[in-house]
């Protein structure tokens, strides 16, 4: 569709809260609500979005889709099972929408070379590990690599 005609004609693109629309329309707000609270189609939605290729840049923000679901998770039945997928999805998904698998490695018989005679013996003896051992483990570097999902 041209897009002057597009403007010309478009409900939306006339509208005094046009950015708002388009802005909660990216952030995943349901086209039916948006209807209703702006007093538009939802059909009108679509073509305007369809017009503007809002539906790649909706896309490329699925984290915020996965916020409400979230933030409404204690309000919907979902379930825990549902809810735990969505923060891990959440956690995975970076700024521009790719899907980040992070791993973690850490090599424990490196540290515990590295511990001197005496941390040794009281980590044999009261099972407390030198603060220097659990901060490199807290401190370690999540190597990410991307994947496609």
């Amino acid at each position: 569709m041209d897009l002057e005609r597009h403007s010309r004609d478009c409900a939306i693109c006339s509208h005094k809260e046009r950015e708002h629309i388009e802005i909660e329309f990216l952030n995943w707000e349901s086209p039916t609500r948006l209807a209703r609270r702006f007093k538009i189609s939802r059909r009108t939605i679509y073509r305007h979005a369809s017009a503007l290729d809002l539906f790649e840049k909706r896309s490329r923000n699925v984290r915020s889709a996965l916020e409400k679901i979230i933030e409404r998770g204690c309000e919907t039945q979902i379930g825990a099972r549902g809810l735990v997928a969505a923060v891990e999805a959440f956690a995975k998904i970076n700024s521009q929408g790719k899907w980040i698998e992070r791993r973690e490695v850490v090599n424990l018989n490196e540290l515990f070379d590295k511990m001197t005679e005496e941390e040794l013996e009281t980590y044999a003896r009261d099972g407390q590990l030198p603060a220097w051992f659990e901060n490199t483990i807290a401190r370690t570097p999540v190597p990410s690599t991307q994947e496609s999902g």
